[in-house]
């Protein structure tokens, strides 16, 4: 018998399906997903696996019919809503491929809504693969029990991020030149801006003068240090997002 919607595995497998499930529905696996199932996980005939389409929710559902390359779930019931996302944007300038997946995986893992790669003078890596960067994405919402997916938008360069930014939303960027002044408390700028947000990481090297000038020039801008060393690109990606999500996100129970 398969497991009910009121009691998941919590072992059971967990995938991202793009159609939009419900319960009853059967959903035919084929490819990676049913590689995975099939020659990883060893699933059968029966086996619960949990499903997450990024529009409804969450789902559990059962194998109901196996084939050599493909398989057939029947969905059982919903277990959870589409998630409530903070509303934070990270705006990185790709790195080496390895680390900036990494970013983009740890990234979704804490929780941000939206990811914007950003071409700045000093960028040495932008040849990345908008579609393996997603898919790192993808894996790692489906581990850390994730019901949406952050959007990944296209690169911009610096100016072009600029020149359409939201009138109503913060940017909140990473200025290790201005420790030193003792400005730039990210505890304070956090207490004094309420609202949209998103988070500007710059590469190796960071921003130029005339991108910092750039930068500042943007009414909503709000320059923030990051402490007294200076952080890898990596680091003060994640760094930020946590500070942000501990401070407005959704990481302090109401």
């Amino acid at each position: 018998m398969p497991a009910t919607p009121a009691y998941p595995p919590h072992s059971a497998p967990r995938l991202y399906v793009d159609a939009e499930l419900a319960d009853g529905a059967q959903i035919r696996l084929d490819g990676s997903h049913a590689h995975y199932l099939l020659k990883v996980m060893r699933i059968r005939q029966g086996d619960p696996v949990k499903l997450f389409d990024d529009r409804t929710g969450e789902y559990l559902a059962h194998v109901s019919a196996l084939g050599k390359r493909d398989l057939i779930l029947t969905i059982n019931g919903k277990t959870r809503g589409r998630e409530a996302v903070p509303d934070l944007w990270l705006c990185s300038a790709p790195i080496k491929k390895d680390r900036f997946n990494w970013i983009a995986e740890k990234a979704t893992e804490l929780g941000v809504a939206k990811m914007i790669p950003v071409q700045t003078e000093r960028t040495q890596s932008s040849n990345f693969k908008h579609e393996k960067l997603r898919a790192h994405m993808i894996e790692a919402a489906e581990q850390c029990e994730r019901t949406a997916l952050p959007v990944l938008a296209p690169q911009l360069k610096l100016p072009e991020l600029l020149g359409q930014w939201p009138a109503d939303r913060h940017l909140f960027f990473a200025d290790e030149r201005i420790h030193e002044s003792g400005e730039g408390s990210f505890r304070k700028a956090l207490v004094a801006h309420d609202g949209p947000a998103a988070i500007l990481i710059g590469p190796e090297g960071g921003f130029s003068d005339a991108e910092n000038d750039m930068i500042r020039a943007l009414p909503r801008s709000v320059p923030v240090s990051l402490g007294p060393r200076i952080l890898r690109a990596d680091t003060a990606a994640l760094a930020a997002i946590s500070l942000w999500m501990a401070g407005r996100g959704d990481w302090n129970p109401r």
